[in-house]
């Protein structure tokens, strides 16, 4: 959209989310909650009422919109009502919903090496070791340039991960060897894995559909994404007996209490654990139970 069509207050908001460094992502889909709430109010946004923004919410849950899209969009309007409009009383009736938490679905090691085997081609071997050898989100494996592999010290530079944050995460030696087929194959010069335009990075998408493509040769049945190989990463080490801060660190968590979120599906882990039941001197019974 040219500068010329776009609103007074569609730019300030712009400006606003710019000042504080917003990523284009980010803008682009808080521009687009208000532009839902505008469609649903029926006139320019910045004449809603309190009772207008409690009336949106309950629309949206009446419609069954999921927890984490309701309070993204309660986000959005809160950011464009407190900072772009100064209205910040406007949104105190805005309630953020409870996310029920669900444990993440896991490979097996087996079955890990199963779908690695099956990735259609040498580029999305290498691109799903990474997430898997490293423990990256699908962003920042699309987001690799030959530059962040530092061999010498046998680690991965990930910039501006999540948060806009830089970390270093682990280069294994099986990972170098595999990115190092693929760089000999296709020469990669910035981007490790160049999308159809190779002077930009391979889509998040094009990813998403290789895993598919990837499970069903490998015949998993599990609902299987990029991010279940970052999810097995980590509760693989945790299985290995890994400290779990360590395992924050390589996943770039800022806090402990999200990867301690793998102890609950560490199976290994769990089935180490002598039941208090093994300790009690209980007698076997001979007796025939009543008929």
């Amino acid at each position: 959209m040219s500068d010329e069509c776009i609103s007074p207050l569609r730019r300030r908001m712009i400006e606003d989310m710019t000042v504080r460094k917003f990523t284009l992502k980010t803008q682009n889909d808080y521009i687009r909650v208000v532009k839902n709430f505008t469609i649903f109010l029926g006139r320019s946004p910045d004449t809603a009422s309190n009772e207008d923004l409690r009336l949106f919410q309950l629309h949206l849950s009446e419609n069954r919109v999921g927890a984490p899209t309701i309070n993204f969009t309660i986000s959005a309007l809160r950011f464009f009502f407190t900072v772009t409009l100064d209205r910040a009383d406007a949104v105190r009736h805005l309630t953020f919903v409870h996310e029920p938490r669900k444990l993440p679905v896991v490979l097996s090691p087996e079955e890990v090496a199963r779908f690695l085997e099956a990735a259609p081609g040498v580029k999305y071997k290498a691109a799903f070791s990474a997430a898997y050898g490293a423990g990256l989100r699908v962003s920042e494996v699309a987001s690799l340039k030959v530059s962040d592999i530092d061999s010498e010290r046998m680690m991965l530079r990930i910039e501006q991960g999540k948060g806009r944050k830089d970390r270093y995460a682990m280069l294994s030696p099986v990972l170098l060897e595999l990115l190092r087929d693929w760089w000999r194959i296709a020469r990669p010069k910035a981007w490790l894995f160049p999308g159809r335009d190779p002077l930009q990075p391979m889509s998040t998408r094009q990813l998403n559909r290789a895993c598919h493509v990837a499970a069903n040769m490998a015949e998993i049945t599990k609902r299987v994404s990029p991010h279940t190989l970052r999810h097995s990463f980590a509760t693989h080490l945790l299985e290995q007996n890994t400290d779990i801060r360590v395992i924050q660190v390589l996943l770039g968590h800022a806090k402990v209490d999200t990867t301690a979120l793998y102890a609950h599906i560490a199976t290994n882990t769990i089935r180490a654990v002598m039941s208090p039941l093994e300790r009690l001197s209980l007698k076997p019974k001979t007796d025939e139970p009543p008929a």
